[in-house]
């Protein structure tokens, strides 16, 4: 009989882990028709926002623009200003009044500027102001008015 220690045991391979990390790297992903609407993360929400920030858009101009799409679900959306500009992101948080935005609803906001590095805007305090003609409105509570 030998004294010789066991060999020691390795941690078993995960074969099918292995494999998995490589086709996540290399999948390609499906086009998106938002792909230049890039969505902060984490999303900037009323809740989150500092009190500072809060406090300036809040003294800032009110603009108006049109609403260029919003999912409910996700929870968010864009307007289009009424001046032309890039879009402006618009977060469920911060929609004012009775109903859910739709596209081609006019709407007034403020703005504010979307941290860490404050580059792009988002749009607070929105309020709708005209419901778009011929279309479904749902209401918060999820009953639907016709327009």
């Amino acid at each position: 009989m030998s004294s010789e220690p066991p060999p020691p045991s390795q941690p078993p391979t995960h074969q099918s882990s292995a494999g998995l990390l490589d086709t996540q790297q290399a999948r390609d992903r499906s086009p998106s028709p938002l792909r230049g609407n890039v969505v902060p993360s984490p999303l900037p929400t009323r809740r989150t926002r500092t009190f500072s920030a809060t406090v300036r858009a809040s003294q800032g101009p009110v603009y108006k623009g049109v609403c260029k799409c919003f999912c409910r679900s996700k929870g968010h959306g864009f307007i289009t200003p009424a001046d032309g500009g890039p879009d402006i992101f618009l977060h469920i948080s911060d929609v004012e009044g009775e109903y859910v935005p739709m596209e081609g609803d006019e709407v007034t906001y403020k703005m504010c500027s979307i941290p860490p590095k404050n580059e792009k805007l988002q749009a607070v305090e929105v309020v709708i102001t005209h419901l778009a003609p011929g279309t479904k409105h749902e209401t918060w509570s999820g009953h639907v008015v016709s327009s």
